[in-house]
């Protein structure tokens, strides 16, 4: 009996390039401030309705971008959302 080997193919590092998405590398910019916003609120211990009136948001807004929805966010907003943070 033969064992079956497992072929794995290799990320560039960008997983939107990988996906074939349009303009990934702002794709991953927008994830890695997001990625940032997401470890200044969990290292102050901030919930996401005391993170959203911080940052002049709703909790619901807070919640979807935390999650991963971001894409109706520019680069700029999202910098001035980590500003915000300090």
């Amino acid at each position: 009996m033969t064992a079956d080997k497992d072929e794995t193919d290799h990320g560039s590092g960008n997983v939107f390039a990988d996906l074939g998405l349009p303009d990934p590398e702002a794709h991953l910019l927008k994830a890695q401030l997001v990625t940032r916003i997401d470890d200044i609120v969990r290292r102050r211990g901030l919930k996401q309705v005391e993170a959203a009136k911080l940052l002049g948001l709703s909790q619901s807004d807070m919640s979807r971008l935390l999650r991963g929805n971001f894409r109706a966010y520019s680069m700029e907003r999202l910098l001035r959302l980590l500003t915000a943070l300090g």
